[in-house]
């Protein structure tokens, strides 16, 4: 571990790697990593984004990133398929969560996660966010798409390009229309997997397909295979710039039951790592895992599996961090 990794106590003096501390020890943060006093030198930033005024049913996400941050602690850095180490690669910290001015007017919401992850933006470092609900990504894309559009490897229940809800286009089944017709997503560039559930109206579906959005429904992701999707995933984003959004309601409840909007029939907690270990080379730029709802599953099992997607994705950031630091 590099000295980046090494504190002191304040008390003792001693210095000590709080990754290497017992699990029960210590200040939760993002997978033991340290908590940032400021984004010098940094690469990958971890980040709560603790807001759940986007959902339209089951509230609860905005427990979220406390959640994960503890059961993150369960994680270890050497990954055991791809031996990435991402604490060697790169530097990483956790800088803590979104400060909200107001945690009900959906406007200020918007504009205090995009000033948040603006300051990322242009200090050079990479987010990675645990969330909250889904409204928050577009945000996200607001600060970090600003120059030019993203793809994204999208992996859901639900497509998130619905329209107006209740008379508000902000919500969190609408990130991927707003961040669409705003330019800082590029559809042709995007593919959706795990898609399910009955719906009111076919209109999301209709606006994905329509805009160019490679659309993956879960029962052609059971005929094909994770193999061949990670491949179709790749020949869709290519070697653009890529954000993965994470949502855990694109897992089967059986794994992820601790979320507002469950639908039966989905992935399994090893098809989804499997998925985003076949992502390895391309250009990821940031990444979120989302819907995370602690109150509907006292286990904690979807908090594992939040923490557990985040490690996957935050191996696929070093090394494309790596990649463009070369390049």
């Amino acid at each position: 571990m590099s000295d980046h990794y090494l504190t002191r106590s304040p008390v003792t003096g001693q210095e000590y790697v709080p990754m290497r501390a017992p699990r029960f020890a210590e200040i939760p943060t993002f997978m033991r990593a340290p908590l940032a006093e400021s984004l010098e030198g940094l690469d990958i930033a971890m980040v709560g984004v603790p807001f759940d005024g986007g959902v339209s049913n089951r509230t609860g996400a905005r427990h979220g990133p406390r959640e994960i941050r503890n059961m993150s602690s369960l994680m270890r850095p050497i990954h055991h398929v791809s031996r990435v180490n991402p604490y060697e690669l790169c530097t990483v910290a956790d800088v803590g969560d979104v400060h909200f001015s107001t945690l009900y007017e959906a406007a200020k919401a918007v504009g205090d996660i995009e000033t948040f992850f603006g300051k990322l933006h242009e200090a050079g470092v990479a987010p990675l966010s645990a969330g909250g609900d889904h409204a928050i990504t577009y945000p996200i894309f607001r600060a970090i798409a600003r120059e030019r559009p993203v793809g994204m490897v999208h992996i859901d229940a639900h497509t998130d390009t619905w329209d107006e809800y209740f008379g508000a286009k902000f919500h969190h089944g609408s990130p991927f229309r707003l961040a669409t017709e705003e330019g800082l997503l590029d559809p042709k560039r995007t593919i959706q997997i795990g898609i399910r559930g009955a719906q009111l109206s076919t209109e999301p579906w209709d606006y994905s397909l329509e805009k160019g959005m490679r659309v993956v429904f879960m029962d052609e992701f059971a005929r094909a295979g994770v193999d061949a999707i990670v491949e179709e995933a790749r020949t869709v984003v290519g070697g653009g710039p890529t954000y993965i959004s994470f949502d855990v309601d694109g897992l089967d409840p059986v794994y992820a039951p601790g979320t507002g909007t469950p639908e039966v029939g989905g992935l399994t907690t090893l098809e989804a790592q499997t998925l985003l270990r076949g992502l390895r080379g391309l250009d990821i730029v940031g990444g979120d895992v989302v819907e995370v709802a602690p109150p509907f599953d006292p286990s904690g099992n979807t908090a594992l599996v939040g923490a557990t997607m985040m490690y996957e994705i935050l191996c696929l950031m070093a090394e494309a961090v790596v990649a463009r630091k070369s390049a």
